[in-house]
């Protein structure tokens, strides 16, 4: 069974038991997290499609860790002007552990 979430506009799959980095979130490190806004949920040969969000469904995960991302780098320049800008990023994620998924009636744990 797994599952099709949205966080931080960005959309992700979700196995009980599975770690993600998704996108900062202001949630302690060990607190419980549930996710509401479930796409699809998929079980077997059975597929539950929302429309945009399933009812009743949540994705119960709990925060590993804070952490960062790779560093990218920016470079902009114009040709013949001299103008040249050199700029660092690292986004930040957090660390979750999927405990459960949750439909209407019945739960996967990990």
């Amino acid at each position: 069974m797994y599952a099709i979430f949205e966080s931080g506009g960005k959309q992700y799959k979700a196995n009980a038991g599975a770690v993600l980095n998704i996108e900062l979130m202001k949630v302690p490190v060990g607190e419980k997290l549930e996710l509401t806004n479930v796409l699809m949920i998929v079980d077997g040969d059975q597929t539950i499609v929302g429309t945009p969000t399933v009812e009743n469904a949540a994705i119960v995960a709990h925060v590993l860790d804070y952490v960062k991302g790779k560093k990218i780098t920016i470079f902009k320049s114009k040709k013949r002007k001299g103008y040249h800008r050199k700029i660092g990023h690292r986004q930040k994620y957090m660390k979750i552990q999927i405990d459960e998924i949750r439909t209407s009636g019945e739960s996967v744990q990990a």
